[in-house]
């Protein structure tokens, strides 16, 4: 899942765009330039405003962790880096029943009457931008077999009987590099029942396992500190390169997911990931040596804290919340442990273990707006709370005052009871249409999931061999001319659109986001009978042999509409 060296190269953005059936009018020249980004409408300019919605997924308990349902916009205040903001968007789930909003319900101030109770959508209503998207990912590398089959149990009871029927899952899991087991579905049962090949599989635990058991015993043997310090250092170091392995991992995953519309959710199961690589290790060092306590500082030097937050950071700026679960369960210290019972065995440094481990799973689920399964044998009870959450959510939307400045901005939800406990996301990343579309490029690209209102559609030509071996593949992207935006400027009726372009190989490499914009322009006087045909794009990619999934975006910039559509060609042979 990884991205790799681009699998082709856009020989001719330039390439001809042709209507339906005729060619396209030339632009006029004799009614001015307009200034940037704006357009001359029968002379009068007008500028194409995005308005962007960020919404809140909100989750609300009493004080015993009851769920608080049937709220209103009207029982919420929502704060953007502190400051107070208007709720324009409203939507509420009951038991994974979408409830539709009436009149009045979208803000206490919209409000010129009692807001009509909303009523109950059917699963078809399901609007793309309150889908679930939930990606189960099984950390084989950082688990061990027993923990994880213990907990297969469990997790397959809460895929078959706590889903909605709109949601779609998909199975993933790390085993040093990540790998795909099961595409998105709608039929959680499929998931259920991959679990059962899943353990077969081996695990990486033990070794981590044996790895730090050897480490302590070899600091406990020692009669210098000399003659385990480059031993531990050593080991360390690898645990380090292999946790950030882990991390960039799911750093991946997370910029996979960002295109795709929706709640998106990452429910990751290992025996947790350690915030400070070795930090239990100094302090056993530290322990046993106690004229070497300064090397305690050494341990700063391992610290994955920042690549943590980075993580965070870029969930929240997708709207992806993680659910984690600790697979270790109930962990018994070395120290009194009959298995692993030893000489010198330390509570104190097994405590500073099992903090680090719980510690980042603790804040990948915290600051996302999840909740963590840590210190039990049992997770259902857990699983249960993460299943609510999927079906008993209110989602706040609202319009920033600035678009796109690609800075983070912190986001409070309280509510007016303060008897109520709010969940949410801690904050979002304000992305430029640019990178929203690009980000949903690349979605389309790795999942094959289309979000297409416009109806765009991708045809391609015969291919024609390169002397270099690559080949030039006519694409051409058609258009419905009905479902643009369109507004008269003089003679014409005019539409501003933009193509975004990314192919992924059979290898798994993945070209840069390509884009281009349309002069789309039709005659006003046969606009009518133009708006029933298609507007065509012709561009030659250029690419390498084998099987290729193209992803193409589509933004009308007057209408503020996005669709997305895939088409996977065979090149060659």
């Amino acid at each position: 899942m990884r991205t790799r060296a681009s699998a082709f190269a856009v020989a001719a953005l330039t390439a001809a765009a042709l209507a339906t059936g005729a060619a396209p009018p030339a632009r006029s020249q004799d009614a001015g330039t307009p200034p940037a980004g704006e357009e001359s409408v029968e002379g009068q300019f007008f500028e194409a405003i995005d308005v962007s919605v960020v919404n809140v997924d909100v989750f609300v308990t009493d004080r015993r962790g009851n769920r608080i349902r049937g709220l209103t916009a009207g029982d919420f205040e929502l704060f953007e880096d502190g400051k107070p903001i208007q709720i324009t968007n409203f939507y509420a789930v009951d038991e994974g029943r979408p409830l539709l909003a009436g009149p009045g319900t979208a803000g206490a101030e919209a409000a010129p009457r009692p807001p009509t109770p909303p009523r109950e959508a059917e699963p078809s209503e399901v609007p793309d931008d309150q889908r679930l998207h939930l990606v189960v990912y099984i950390d084989n590398w950082n688990i061990r077999p027993f923990n994880r089959n213990r907990l297969f149990v469990g997790l397959r009871d809460f895929l078959r009987n706590r889903l909605s029927p709109s949601d779609r899952i998909m199975l993933v899991t790390f085993d040093r590099e990540p790998h795909l087991r099961r595409p998105f579905t709608g039929d959680p049962g499929v998931i259920a029942s991959a679990l059962f090949e899943l353990e077969k599989l081996s695990a990486n635990g033990i070794r981590l396992e044996s790895d730090r058991r050897d480490i302590l015993a070899a600091i406990e043997e020692a009669e210098r500190v000399d003659d385990v310090y480059g031993r531990a250092r050593t080991y360390v170091e690898a645990l380090h390169n292999d946790l950030s392995f882990s991390v960039s991992s799911l750093r991946d995953l997370v910029e996979q997911l960002a295109g795709l519309p929706g709640r998106k959710a990452i429910l990751y199961v290992s025996d947790g990931l350690e915030l400070v690589p070795g930090e239990d290790v100094y302090n056993a060092v530290a322990e046993k040596f106690r004229d070497s306590t300064s090397i305690l500082l050494e341990s700063r030097n391992w610290d994955l804290t920042r690549r943590f937050q980075e993580l965070v950071a870029s969930a929240n700026a997708s709207r992806i919340s993680f659910y984690t679960i600790d697979a270790g369960g109930l962990r018994i210290s070395t120290a009194v442990s009959a298995e692993q019972m030893r000489p010198g065995a330390s509570a104190f440094v097994d405590s500073i273990y099992w903090a680090n481990l719980q510690g980042s799973i603790q804040m990948m689920a915290d600051r996302t707006g999840g909740t963590s399964i840590i210190n039990t044998n049992d997770p259902i009870k857990g699983l249960v709370v993460m299943a609510d959450d999927f079906r008993n959510y209110y989602s706040l939307g609202y319009a920033p005052v600035r678009i796109g400045d690609g800075r983070y901005h912190r986001i409070e939800v309280k509510a007016k009871n303060k008897e109520y406990v709010v969940r949410h996301r801690d904050g979002y990343r304000d992305k430029s249409i640019e990178n929203r579309m690009a980000d949903g490029v690349m979605s389309a690209l790795h999942f094959e999931i289309e979000s297409n209102p416009l109806g765009l559609a991708i045809d391609r030509g015969p291919e024609s061999r390169r002397e270099d071996g690559h080949y030039l593949v006519p694409i051409s992207v058609r258009i419905p001319i009905g479902k643009l935006v369109m507004v008269p400027r003089g003679e014409l009726h005019v539409a501003r659109v933009r193509l975004f372009f990314a192919a992924l190989d059979e290898n798994g490499g993945t070209s840069e986001v390509q884009d281009a914009r349309l002069p789309i322009e039709v005659p006003s006087a046969s606009y009518e009978e133009a708006a029933k045909g298609t507007w065509r794009y012709d561009v030659p990619l250029l690419m390498r042999s084998g099987a290729q999934r193209l992803a193409v975006g589509l933004r009308d910039e007057l209408g503020q509409v996005s669709s997305f559509a895939v088409k996977t060609i065979q090149v060659g042979g």
